[in-house]
Order: structure tokens, then C-alpha cells, then sequence
């Protein structure tokens, strides 16, 4: 279960996104799982299949808090119990439980845990979710290994060519005023996962890069007072399938009608990643010494290390 990304929390949506009468199916990992709302509003996720004929129980109804199969009506309570089984009042259901996922919602979002039954492990902090901010979601299927989507995200090299119409323009223009300019990134390693440091000729870049083990990106770009976040989340689907879920949190323009400003620049940006990403040859990244490093790809050699040393393999 979860193969290659087991015994993790990662973000898979908006808090807002889940409604109290409607399921919410979702893959991850190769794993079919529905979120719902049980009776007391808390998320609840189960592995979407009933047990009784094996239908998805995303394609029934959330009831007082249970969901209930399409099927044949069978109902699955939010701790993963058979509460009600149609026609057959004497039926024993003990017996019978629906595989439970841990799931929190914290500060907007929605994390999910890459294991069934409970943890004592929670979920990393993300202390600038935590400031009231405007959050908005968008999310995009990229046809290559998660982990070849990951590392685009934390690489800062590529910007200058991949993103020089959008917001490389300035390293772009280094690079063309002086061929032989020099970068400099550095990954420092913390309890969660790295910060990601990059200069340009000397100049630090004014946006600040934050890994949280095992798939989330946090770009900082606060300038005057003002606070911008994008966060990237890199959910595996399926081996050549990626979900990239990208959420902006801000603290300017709050109005919910000025989000598509910010998911029309998002997706401009992610498009141009896109084609190229997809192109990569294996659609994984290699652990071993398959491909040519340069000091530049600091940030993405440390993800390297932690993937294969933390989640490469891994199964719940």
C-alpha cells in the first residue's frame, strides 16, 4: 500500500474544498481514498472501496456523517465501522471495517497520512499557514514521476531559461550581461526538511525556498509589508502521474474575486514547466550516479539523499 510513498503527511486539498454532504475521491500513491465529513464536521478518510462488492464508495452519498455505498446502501462510519447493512437487520458487522486513513485539518488544509490506523506523528508545521492568509487552490496532472516534479520546484537554475517571459527576466539578463556569471545555492538541513539558498553574482534572490519533507515547496516573497506564499505539493498518482497542487496564501488583495489573477499566473508558470518536466529520461530521478551534478543542484541532490534514504520503497 502507498509504494515508494508510505508513512508520510501530505497536504491534499483546501479544508474548504471538502463539503459536509458530499465525498471527495482522490488518488495517491496508486491508492483510491474518499474524504467526507463525519457527523461532528472533522474529515474523515477511508480507502475507497466498499467491502461488501468492492464499487467505490465516492460514487454513494455522505448520511449523518457516514457515507453510504451506491451499491447496495451499505453504510461506513468515519472510523472506518460498518454502521448499517440494508435487509439484513441481524447481520453481524463487526467483523467488517472500512481500511481508515489519518487525516487533520489544520489551518485551511487538509493532510493525509500514507498509512491506515492511528499515528502519534502529526503533520510538520507550516507556521505562515497559520497567519490568517488569503488561501486559493489549483492543481494540475503532469505525466512524469513525482519526484522529477519535486525537484523542478526546488531548483533555481532553470529559471533563467525555463521562466525568462514570466519571473526569471532579471537572472536571465545576468546571464546575458555576463556569460560567465556565477550562482551559488546552498541547502541547509532542518528538523522538517531544508532551507534553499540562491545568489546570483553575489546578489541573494529576494525570494526565499522551504522544503518540508517528503513533497512541499514553500516559496516566500514578501516585499513592503506585504506576505506572499506559493506552496507546491508534489502528490504521486501513479508511477507516470503527478498531481501538482499549488496553493497561494497572501495577506494583500484578500477578496476572493481577486484569486483568479493569482491562478491565472500560477498556471502560466506551471505550463512553462511543464513540456519540459515531462520530457525527462527516466520520468524518476535516478539515486545513483546516472546523471551529471553540478554544485548548482545542491537543493535537488539533498532531496535525492532524503528520498532514498526516508521513502524509496517505503509501504504501508
Amino acid at each position: 500500500m502507498f509504494e515508494g510513498f508510505a508513512n508520510v503527511w501530505t497536504i491534499v486539498g483546501l479544508a474548504r474544498e471538502l463539503k459536509a454532504d458530499a465525498p471527495l475521491p482522490l488518488t495517491v500513491a496508486g491508492e483510491k481514498i474518499v474524504l467526507f465529513r463525519g457527523l461532528d464536521g472533522a474529515p474523515a478518510a477511508l480507502i475507497d472501496q466498499c467491502l461488501h462488492r468492492g464499487v467505490a464508495l465516492s460514487l454513494g452519498c455522505v448520511e449523518q456523517g457516514d457515507i453510504r455505498c451506491p451499491f447496495h446502501g451499505w453504510r461506513f462510519g468515519a472510523d472506518g465501522s460498518l454502521r448499517h447493512i440494508p435487509w439484513n437487520p441481524e447481520a453481524k458487522r463487526d467483523t467488517i471495517r472500512a481500511t481508515r486513513l489519518p487525516v487533520r485539518e489544520i489551518d485551511g488544509v487538509i493532510w493525509l497520512r500514507t498509512a491506515p490506523g492511528e499515528t502519534a506523528d502529526e503533520p510538520p508545521p507550516i507556521e505562515s499557514l497559520t497567519c490568517g492568509l488569503r488561501l486559493c487552490a489549483q492543481s494540475f496532472v503532469w505525466r512524469v514521476h513525482w519526484t522529477r516534479v519535486m525537484e523542478n520546484m526546488l531548483d533555481s537554475p532553470h529559471v533563467a531559461f525555463v521562466h525568462r517571459r514570466t519571473f526569471g527576466g532579471a537572472m536571465a539578463r545576468a546571464l546575458d550581461e555576463n556569460s560567465l556569471a556565477r550562482m551559488d545555492v546552498s541547502f541547509e538541513p532542518h528538523e522538517y526538511g531544508g532551507k534553499i539558498a540562491a545568489s546570483v553574482v553575489g546578489r541573494r534572490r529576494p525570494a526565499a525556498l522551504d522544503y518540508v519533507f517528503p513533497n512541499l515547496m514553500e516559496l516566500s516573497l514578501d516585499f513592503r509589508g506585504r506576505v506572499f506564499r506559493i506552496f507546491a505539493i508534489c502528490i504521486p498518482v501513479g508511477e507516470r502521474e503527478t498531481r501538482l497542487l499549488l496553493l497561494t496564501a497572501r495577506g494583500f488583495l484578500r477578496a476572493g474575486l481577486f484569486d483568479a489573477l493569482f491562478l491565472w499566473s500560477n498556471r502560466r508558470i506551471a505550463e512553462e514547466d511543464r513540456a519540459i518536466v515531462e520530457s525527462s529520461t527516466p520520468p524518476f530521478s535516478p539515486l545513483g550516479g546516472e546523471e551529471a551534478s553540478m554544485p548548482t543542484d545542491a537543493a535537488t541532490l539533498a532531496f535525492r539523499r532524503l528520498y532514498r534514504q526516508r521513502l524509496f520503497g517505503s509501504s504501508a
